[in-house]
């Protein structure tokens, strides 16, 4: 229809001819606003078209029939002069689309090259789409969406044509394991989020779920009571317990009460998705917190123990914990006893649990103590073996000599091992006879051989008193002979002290000097180093001590020389006294022979 041609048409008010303006007419100016329509005379020519048989409007969304399916297509009847074909894959969020559902299309082109009508079903869903999801969201309605694909932190969902964001945490109220499971699958969704700006849609499995828990929680809940049996499945399992869905309430089972044996880890006793059956132990005023017990299911262990196991009789059983102080038996299912430390050997020198016994040892024990209704029980494994001190004076009397091991040493003396459970103390005076030994790590270390001599016994107290020194000849004995009091000997001054310094002589004995004795005849004082003679003048074999003097040498030579000088002075006197006596008795008796 030509421009002239319209314009006589509306002078005359003539009606328009619709087949003639839908053969001339320009749609795309239409749908981009260029043509400018009159508003009436579009109304009068959509009246005219009212009723006629197979006229659409192309970027129209309308309602069709699916009137046939082949393996790649749909054909959608939409009351048109002909029939428009869409791809299955246009419909893959629903799969169980059959001839005769109704669904909305969106008239793309009335005519393509061929003469086809053109329909796209996922452009009218997204026309459609946002409207719906509002709707649904403010409303809360359930809907339906195909589980696209995954993509981080969870999945995506076609919902009426727009992917919305499935997080991964709202999939399910349990873990999710496998999310691959979930993938081509259609599912009832609520819709839970929604940003207009980025046109984002959040979605929601969970949320259904949890609606219908929350009433079967109630109900649940509603009848809990402490002792009650109840079946659940595994949901999750921690290093510290078990956590049991019960239909809808979650209670845990601590690891102390998944079985009354001695557990590392829950994964030893349940596993993922197992049923069972566990009883309710306790829980709080509102019942949000259920603490749940599997082992209280089957009677006490210590209940099933042999009634006629007592003191005294031996049992087995496996390591099952060891600490510093001991380690603990499972002497039967879920029955322990404690091995303390000072129960696996004689020896008085206490080492750790660990030197006796591992993890996971069968060994046999005596049983020491039985309380069933403390149920407790300490054992032992050394009562398995004589005790070694019963004859200990017939095996170590004292005197005789032994070589045994130092096990460990103090300030005052090492402690030395004869056999298994045989200790003896070393003091240190007892560990050399001529060594001033200041401390014992000076002479030995812990692990050497060492041999020694029993000194004394005390059976009864369980104490050796031994010896070292005494397995060799006391030197002492040949000083004595060698050094006594004021012998005179040749030595060197080894050190000095504050109260003098000690002196070495050529046989290798030590003496001390004090240092008043030091000083020299010329008044100076022996130094380190210097060699000179020395006098006995104190000899002690019980407290190995000799006393020694270099002053005193010279000093009883000054003695020596004044006591000569005295006597020969002596002797002259009384020589001179003797001559004046004689002549008085010569003169005497001359006076008398003149009478």
């Amino acid at each position: 229809m030509s421009e002239e041609t319209k314009n006589v048409a509306e002078e005359q008010n003539a009606p328009v001819n619709p087949q003639e303006f839908l053969e001339n007419f320009d749609w795309h100016k239409y749908e981009e606003g260029i043509e400018a329509v009159n508003e009436d005379k579009l109304k009068a020519f959509e009246d005219a078209l009212d009723g006629t048989l197979g006229f659409v409007n192309e970027h129209e969304v309308i309602e069709g029939t699916v009137v046939r399916k082949t393996d790649r297509e749909a054909i959608i009847d939409i009351n048109s002069k002909s029939e428009g074909v869409i791809s299955l894959n246009e419909f893959r969020y629903n799969p169980n689309l059959a001839v005769g559902d109704k669904v909305e299309v969106l008239v793309d082109r009335r005519e393509d090259s061929t003469g086809q009508l053109v329909l796209s079903h996922k452009k009218a869903r997204v026309i459609k789409a946002w409207d719906r999801v509002i709707a649904a969201h403010e409303s809360g309605e359930v809907v339906n969406g195909f589980v696209k694909c995954r993509t981080r932190g969870g999945m995506i969902v076609d919902v009426f044509g727009i992917e919305a964001f499935l997080p991964g945490s709202q999939i399910d109220v349990k873990p999710i394991r496998d999310y691959d499971q979930y993938v081509e699958k259609t599912m009832e969704f609520k819709v839970v989020k929604i940003n207009h700006e980025f046109k984002n849609v959040v979605v929601s499995h969970k949320a259904l779920i949890e609606a219908d828990i929350e009433l079967q929680k109630k109900e649940i809940i509603s009848g809990l009571e402490k002792g009650q049996v109840l079946e659940g499945v595994v949901k999750n399992i921690t290093s510290y317990g078990v956590f049991v869905d019960l239909g809808g309430v979650d209670g845990l089972i601590h690891i102390t009460d998944l079985s009354w044996s001695r557990i590392s880890h829950p994964s030893e006793v349940v596993e993922l998705d197992q049923k069972l059956n566990v009883v309710i132990l306790d829980f709080d005023d509102e019942k949000t917190r259920i603490q749940l017990g599997l082992k209280q299911l089957n009677a006490h262990p210590w209940e099933a123990l042999d009634a006629d196991l007592k003191v005294g009789d031996k049992v087995s059983g496996k390591v099952v914990v060891i600490a510093d102080y001991g380690a603990f038996i499972e002497v039967a299912k879920g029955v322990e006893g404690l091995i303390h430390v000072s129960e696996m050997s004689w020896s008085t020198h206490l080492r750790s649990a660990q030197d006796f016994v591992s993890i996971g040892d069968e060994v046999e024990a005596v049983i020491l103590t039985l309380d069933r209704e403390e149920r407790k029980m300490s054992l032992g494994i050394k009562q398995l073996h004589p005790d070694p001190w019963t004859n200990i004076a017939e095996r170590f009397p004292v005197g005789s000599k032994h070589m045994g091991t130092v096990r460990n040493y103090t300030n005052f003396g090492v402690f030395v091992e004869l056999e298994e459970g045989i200790d003896g103390l070393v003091y240190i005076s007892d560990l050399s006879w001529t060594k001033k030994i200041k401390h014992p790590s000076e002479v030995v270390k812990v692990g050497d051989k060492l041999e020694v001599v029993v000194l004394e016994l005390d059976a009864e107290g369980r104490k050796l008193n031994l010896g070292h020194k005494q397995t060799l000849e006391n030197p002492w004995d040949v000083h004595e002979a060698n050094y006594p009091l004021n012998s005179v000997h040749t030595g060197s001054v080894k050190e000095k002290t504050d109260k003098g310094g000690i002196v070495l002589f050529e046989d290798g004995v030590e003496a001390f000097v004090p240092g008043r004795h030091m000083e020299k005849e010329d008044g100076s004082k022996l130094v380190k180093g210097d060699t000179a003679e020395f006098k006995v003048i104190e000899f002690n074999k019980e407290f190995r001590r000799i006393v020694v003097s270099h002053t005193s040498i010279f000093r009883e030579e000054e003695k020596k020389n004044m006591s000569a000088q005295k006597a020969k002075s002596d002797s002259v006197e009384k020589t001179t006294l003797g001559d004046i006596s004689g002549l008085a008795d010569l003169k005497k008796k001359m006076e008398q022979g003149n009478k």
